[in-house]
């Protein structure tokens, strides 16, 4: 039997704001090493046996940036199916088993897109225990051995011995800290870690018994599928009026066929700032360095420069993250509540909740680095082979001047090629482009000067990728 990776690329990563924004999330962010969590838990399974080509659930906004992402590292996915609106983990895996149901039935294994796992090894070791059970019709979750007490994950009670693995007794809630404690010293407690291994047909079932209304809505959307190179789109009303809920609430602790293979491999979900300092590198003073960084009698801390210099004198257990727009300083144990700034910011109608200065295209990206009441610099960085909309303004004019690469630009009436250190001028309400046909990313400053300088003054009359 074919086994299926299901990758869930939602969340929008709060609790690591001010690097994880809503519109580039922690799951796109190289946290750990020089890829991203994605592309780290796409090529966790790329080399398992009998593994298939992974389907990717994300939204639409997400989605130039996920396909991007997954070409860097030379994967083409099944599909990348577009969530119409966030519906939780049930719904969307629901969409991963019905896709895989289009042909033959397929083990899934369901993978949240923002894990670290350091032991491959080991994790493949554990899968293989959790298809076993899987074959045998089990729901199998992965339950990750607790190091510590900890108060901010769920946790799966172990039950009797089960083939490769235990059927779960309970799944439980996060606990306070002498709760945890006790699930700790007893050993019959493990961490829920939100991966699950199972068939397709097995899980559709069991949704069918538990919620047949998530069931039902989830198959409906699949009447009117369309399908857009790797991206497939389901009917939007359908999936909307799916209720919202967690795989664990909707089937998980339902179902008599639940099972958990443990796993030591050194999971972490990096649900916060603490967690991301837990599994980074340190230095001697367990301090999580990254960035432009000095520091004197310093402890126990995670320090992160984006943009400039930062120093740090006589602290310890701190949270210290800088970006260009933004600063975050907390306390280790308060880390869990950055949540609610961003939703302070989000009731202040904050843009700094989503997104960076920093703004990724599908064509590449660009970073505001000047701005004034009627004056904006930007630095715009085209990916070989791309080209942004053809588009013009009502409100303002740009000029272009290429520091790196060869542009092709469209002004007008007028195709013309710029090369490094030469520019061009494009008024008001002139149609134009800006295309890069180089093998190297195309880097160009732009000034734009008018009464509108945000994204509203942008009429596209051509888009390669369909806004």
């Amino acid at each position: 039997m074919k086994i299926v990776p299901v990758i869930l690329c939602g969340g929008s990563g709060t609790r690591l704001w001010p690097l994880s924004r809503e519109l580039y999330p922690k799951q796109l962010l190289p946290l750990i090493d020089d890829k991203s969590l994605l592309q780290n838990t796409v090529l966790r399974l790329k080399d398992y046996k009998d593994a298939t080509d992974p389907i990717l659930v994300c939204n639409e906004e997400h989605r130039f940036l996920v396909a991007e992402q997954l070409r860097e590292i030379d994967t083409r996915p099944a599909t990348i199916i577009l969530e119409p609106i966030g519906r939780n983990t049930a719904p969307a895996v629901a969409l991963g088993a019905n896709m895989a149901l289009t042909a033959d039935d397929a083990i899934l294994v369901v993978l949240p897109s923002d894990h670290v796992i350091p032991d491959n090894k080991a994790f493949h070791e554990a899968l293989d225990r959790a298809i076993t059970l899987a074959e045998d019709d089990h729901l199998v979750t992965f339950g990750v051995t607790p190091t510590r007490p900890e108060t901010g994950y769920g946790y799966i009670k172990a039950g009797a011995a089960e083939n490769a693995g235990n059927k779960v007794e309970a799944f439980v809630e996060k606990p306070d800290q002498a709760t945890a404690e006790q699930y700790l010293a007893s050993g019959d407690y493990y961490w829920n870690s939100g991966m699950f291994v199972f068939k397709a047909s097995q899980y559709l079932t069991e949704l069918v018994k538990q919620r047949q209304d998530i069931a039902s809505a989830v198959e409906n959307s699949f009447r009117s599928v369309s399908h857009d190179d790797v991206f497939t789109r389901v009917g939007e009303q359908d999936f909307t009026n799916c209720p919202k809920e967690s795989i664990d609430y909707a089937v998980m602790e339902s179902t008599d066929k639940a099972a958990m293979v443990p796993l030591t491999a050194g999971w972490s979900d990096i649900g916060s700032w603490d967690a991301l300092w837990e599994v980074s590198d340190k230095d001697e003073n367990q301090n999580a360095i990254v960035g432009d960084v000095i520091t004197e009698n310093v402890n126990n801390s995670y320090i992160r420069a984006e943009h400039r210099l930062v120093s740090v004198v006589g602290i310890d257990d701190l949270i210290i993250v800088e970006t260009a727009d933004a600063i975050l300083i907390t306390s280790q144990s308060e880390s869990q509540n950055v949540k609610k700034i961003v939703t302070n910011l989000q009731s202040c109608e904050r843009q700094e909740r989503l997104t960076n200065l920093k703004v990724f295209r599908p064509w590449g990206y660009y970073e505001s680095t000047d701005n004034g009441k009627s004056h904006q610099v930007k630095h715009i960085e085209v990916n070989p082979g791309a080209s942004l909309s053809l588009q013009k303004h009502h409100h303002r004019a740009e000029h272009w001047i290429v520091v790196q690469g060869t542009a092709i630009v469209t002004r007008g009436d007028e195709v013309f090629q710029l090369s490094e250190n030469e520019s061009t001028y494009i008024p008001i309400g002139t149609v134009h482009r800006l295309e890069n046909p180089g093998k190297t990313p195309l880097k160009i400053i732009e000034v734009q000067s008018g009464s509108n300088l945000g994204e509203d003054d942008i009429v596209r009359l051509e888009d390669n990728y369909g806004r």
